[in-house]
């Protein structure tokens, strides 16, 4: 029953953490209050846009970033995307 509840409550904190800290999309007039920390290219992503967003929302706190911009994407069988980061 303990070991349950423990893993009942780690699972619920990782979600919670999770969403605190994940890199956000931010629109062009929000992205002029931040401080650009570099740009990021990604090709190949298959799926949906929201699988696009995700893989977005990964390089960028790989990177440091709490946000991105994207500048250009385009969608020929697989996504290409380019994205500004922001702190």
């Amino acid at each position: 029953m303990k070991i349950t509840t423990t893993i009942a409550a780690v699972s619920l904190l990782s979600a919670l953490s999770f969403g605190a800290f994940a890199a956000e999309s931010v629109s062009a007039e929000q992205a002029k209050n931040m401080q650009p920390v570099g740009i990021v290219t990604m090709s190949g992503v298959a799926g949906a846009p929201m699988d696009i967003h995700q893989a977005l929302r990964t390089k960028a706190e790989s990177q440091g970033a709490s946000a991105y911009h994207i500048i250009e994407a385009r969608n020929q069988d697989t996504w290409h995307v380019t994205a500004e980061l922001y702190k």
